[in-house]
Formats: structure tokens, sequence, C-alpha cells
């Protein structure tokens, strides 16, 4: 059994340390060989996809980088999946996109707003996602990619 001298030592000590831990953990989080953002790549386009993107309330129904709404897709890894030209055709279209019987709004995207929204996505998809490069959304749960 510690004495009451001991176990303030203990204590005090143990709380240094882990203090100093986690500085240390937090400084090497924020170095610039830990970054894997993709923050360098971030142009005009992206911004104003990132903008429209929000305007329009996307994550009411899809889910980007895990956040978001599980009514639509996921949409991090889209370009992957589906290709620049089939979601410019659904941005584009001017009638309601409805797959699998979930309804998508006619937004009715012009070609550059359209654009914008790709490039946006494709920035979202050259973030490291430190080995999770397959997400499926909980909506295809008989689809996995191995």
């Amino acid at each position: 059994m510690l004495s009451k001298k001991q176990a303030r030592t203990f204590f005090l000590g143990g709380t240094v340390v882990t203090f100093l831990v986690f500085i240390g953990l937090t400084i090497y989080s924020f170095s610039k060989e830990q970054d894997q953002s993709n923050y360098e790549n971030i142009t005009e386009q992206v911004v104003r996809g990132k903008q429209l993107w929000e305007a329009n309330n996307c994550m009411g129904c899809h889910t980007i980088l895990g956040e978001g709404a599980y009514y639509a897709p996921e949409l991090t890894k889209v370009i992957d999946r589906r290709g620049k030209g089939y979601i410019k055709a659904v941005l584009t279209t001017p009638n309601a996109w409805a797959p699998n019987g979930r309804k998508m709004v006619a937004y009715g995207f012009s070609d550059e707003e359209a654009e914008d929204l790709i490039a946006f996505f494709d920035w979202i998809d050259d973030i490291d996602l430190n080995g999770f490069d397959t997400v499926v959304s909980p909506l295809a749960k008989d689809k996995t990619n191995n």
C-alpha cells in the first residue's frame, strides 16, 4: 500500500507523463508530414463546388467522408465508382432522378456548376482515408468491394 505522499507523487507523475505524451502526439499530428487533408489541391473550382454542396443542402440526404444523412448514397469515392460523365448527367438532368425508389430533386445545374461539384468530389476522392478506401453506403448492404 502506498503512503499518502507516494500516492500523490505517483498521481502527479502519471499526470505529467500523460500530459507530455498528449502534447507530443498533438505536435506529431499537426506536423506537415502527417497532413492527409489534400489541402494543397484546393482550387477555386473546388471551393465553388463545396459552396454548391452546402447551398443545396446535399448533406441532408448524402454522406461525404462519413458525415451527413443516409437517405442517398455515400459520395466520398463517387468519381471512382461512377465516373465524371455519369455524375454530370445526374446533376444536369431536368428530370427528377429516382434510382432504387429514392427520389433526388432535379436541380438542373448548369454545366459549370456540375463541373464545380465534380471538382469538389474529385478533390474529396484524393484525400488519404488511412486505408478506408472502400466506403460502402449502409443502403448498399449487398454490395462490397473487397
